[in-house]
């Protein structure tokens, strides 16, 4: 492998989990867009995205950030970030903790269908709203969804209404969620109503936790 294409990073999120249920996952470098390396068990791999090493599957790798597949279970890895633990096998998880951030308002990362991206809790917004310019990031075919017209603080905007196959906060996901896409510069996505509505939400101090409901 030549020296300049392989850019090892400071070692990164660790995925540990017992010998007996998965391995134990660490993202330690980026090749490109299109591939990682992994630590898997103490061994370095180069995993390509969409492909499974030692049962570990890239799903995504976008901005310094990995998701990776195990028995099911997804979770995000980004460099630098505190070591994050998954039981592999347990039941489908049901709750979301996100506390507060800067300007007291809940931030978080996910993915929609797929694809990384930031999310802001938005209680006021009736759909998930993503603009166009993040949208077409993601390779979202918001031109075949309907136009529509919608509100926002800058007055009216034509926008596209649409649905996303799936919206996923660590690893609880959604199915089946409503968004518009809208013209906007947004720093985030707005996770509106059609996808909290499915959750009971509670604030205690500084943490929002948001509870599946169905």
């Amino acid at each position: 492998m030549r020296a300049h294409w392989l850019a090892v990073l400071p070692l990164g999120a660790a995925l540990a989990l017992p010998a007996s249920a998965a391995p134990k996952v660490q993202l330690n470098g980026m090749l490109g867009a299109r591939a990682a390396l992994l630590i898997i068990d103490g061994e370095p791999r180069t995993v390509q995205l969409g492909a499974s090493v030692l049962g570990v599957t890239l799903v995504a790798l976008e901005d310094g950030r990995a998701v990776v597949d195990i028995d099911g279970r997804r979770q995000t890895l980004s460099l630098g970030a505190a070591p994050a633990r998954v039981t592999a096998g347990a039941s489908a998880p049901r709750q979301i903790v996100m506390p507060v951030g800067h300007g007291g308002h809940y931030t978080t990362s996910g993915t929609i269908n797929g694809h990384l991206t930031q999310f802001l809790l938005d209680t006021g917004s009736t759909s998930v709203a993503i603009s166009q310019v993040e949208a077409e990031r993601m390779g979202l075919r918001y031109q075949q969804g309907r136009r529509i017209v919608t509100h926002t603080a800058n007055g009216t905007v034509p926008a596209y209404a649409l649905e996303l196959s799936s919206v996923r906060i660590a690893d609880v996901e959604v199915r089946n969620v409503a968004a518009i896409v809208i013209p906007s510069q947004m720093p985030y996505v707005l996770l509106g109503n059609s996808f909290l509505d499915r959750f009971q939400m509670r604030r205690e101090n500084d943490v929002m936790t948001l509870q599946l409901r169905y």
